[in-house]
């Protein structure tokens, strides 16, 4: 059957407010302290991957909530620049846009500091039966941010699948640091693919070993596949592992390096390649994307993704 759409995103758009280097204890007492640099951009785990996926050449829809507020138009501009289709993005007339500050110090390593405004109104109201009726994929993001839609995330995944869609989910961090696998279980139920990164995938199983955490959630879900930074990615289908490197890259800002490899990942597969070639082919996203500053500048098209791996371009 025909559909508008290879993807719909579901989940969290924002404005991030990028700034850094920044020392590590920050000054307080209305000192002035000046950074190297600062940026806006288009912020969101389900946005940077809607944009990722894009980039590679999806159709993709965009479901989730903004405010009636400059920030919201801000990021529904982006995203329509990106190619995603933001016609169905609830404007919500009460709660603002959610908005994000990170901080990124000289090592690598960064600090995230949400609003989350509308972000706990969105809920499964926001995702028209229509759009789930009309995309081969479903994918949603920073579950533990969206209280509302975590709660019904397993109907709005039941009735993807029962329209013939696939799904995935990426839980993002937890910010509770609670981890509730009563609340997430069932979600599980009807999700075809979790990408959590490894420090997700240790705390959602309590395992030390990500091979054993990677193999816990293997026997709930079809497919886990496993983020594991400079060290790559690894893949558990209930029997095996497949694992593969990063690509090396002089990374310049790692913000939504993840989402850039959910992005990767589901756009192999809807392509139709194998488990390990659509591996490699997310690492080399995630790593590229990792170039610029923002989770967006930087994201790969499909033949230059491919121009990183010895894979033959398929479509």
């Amino acid at each position: 059957m025909s559909r508008s759409f290879d993807l719909l995103v579901i989940g969290d758009v924002n404005p991030d407010v990028v700034v850094g280097p920044v020392p590590r204890a920050v000054a307080f007492g209305q000192r002035e302290q000046l950074v190297e640099r600062g940026g806006l951009v288009l912020g969101g785990s389900a946005a940077i991957m809607a944009c990722g996926a894009a980039r590679l050449g999806l159709r993709v829809a965009f479901a989730g909530r903004v405010g009636d507020d400059p920030a919201g138009a801000f990021v529904r501009g982006e995203l329509t620049d990106h190619g995603v289709d933001t016609t169905r993005l609830t404007i919500d007339p009460h709660l603002p846009t959610p908005l994000t500050v990170v901080l990124n110090d000289k090592d690598g390593d960064r600090a995230i500091l949400t609003s989350p405004g509308c972000l706990t109104a969105t809920s499964a109201q926001d995702v028209p039966e229509a759009l789930l009726a009309d995309a081969r994929h479903v994918h949603a993001a920073s579950y533990f941010l969206m209280p509302r839609l975590a709660r019904s995330l397993a109907t709005v995944f039941a009735r993807a699948r029962a329209h013939g869609a696939s799904t995935s989910l990426d839980t993002n961090d937890d910010p509770d640091d609670r981890w509730d696998r009563e609340l997430l279980e069932p979600v599980l139920e009807f999700t075809d693919i979790l990408l959590p990164n490894a420090a997700e995938a240790r705390a959602l199983t309590g395992e030390t070993q990500l091979e054993a955490a990677a193999a816990a959630l293997a026997g709930i879900v079809p497919l886990v596949v496993v983020k594991d930074g400079s060290e790559g990615a690894l893949a558990h289908d209930g029997e095996r592992v497949r694992r593969v490197p990063a690509v090396p890259v002089e990374p310049v800002d790692t913000v939504g390096a993840g989402d850039s490899f959910d992005a990767g990942f589901v756009a192999a597969t809807l392509r139709g390649l194998d488990l390990r070639s659509s591996l490699a082919l997310a690492a080399v996203c995630g790593s590229l994307s990792t170039r610029g500053h923002g989770g967006t500048a930087a994201q790969p098209t499909w033949h230059e993704a491919l121009a990183h791996t010895d894979l033959e371009s398929r479509t």
